[in-house]
């Protein structure tokens, strides 16, 4: 054979092998992003369900101190009324006294 063809041959070979080992690389990278995506994705997934449980968490806390508040509000009216009441008594002990 002639020293040409040898070359040719070679030549034909070394692209073939390129084209073959860029392709299966070319897979493997895809393979492997795709796992990346599918790992962050589930990443995501479980940072959104830690925020759900914390916003949930915040409602909760949120409507016991609403409740808080309100018994809180009643107690206050109840003070005041009784405060009234002893201003009356006492303007009423006063105006025995002159």
């Amino acid at each position: 054979m002639d020293v040409t063809v040898i070359g040719a041959i070679i030549s034909v070979v070394a692209a073939i092998s390129g084209i073959v080992l860029g392709w299966s690389a070319r897979s493997r990278t895809v393979q492997q992003d795709t796992a990346a995506e599918a790992g962050q994705g589930a990443y995501l997934r479980a940072d959104m369900d830690y925020i759900k449980r914390g916003v949930d968490d915040v409602r909760l806390e949120q409507r016991a101190q609403g409740q808080r508040f309100d018994t809180l509000a009643e107690r206050v009216t109840r003070v005041e009324e009784s405060a009234k009441q002893a201003h009356h008594r006492l303007n009423r002990l006063d105006g025995e006294r002159e």
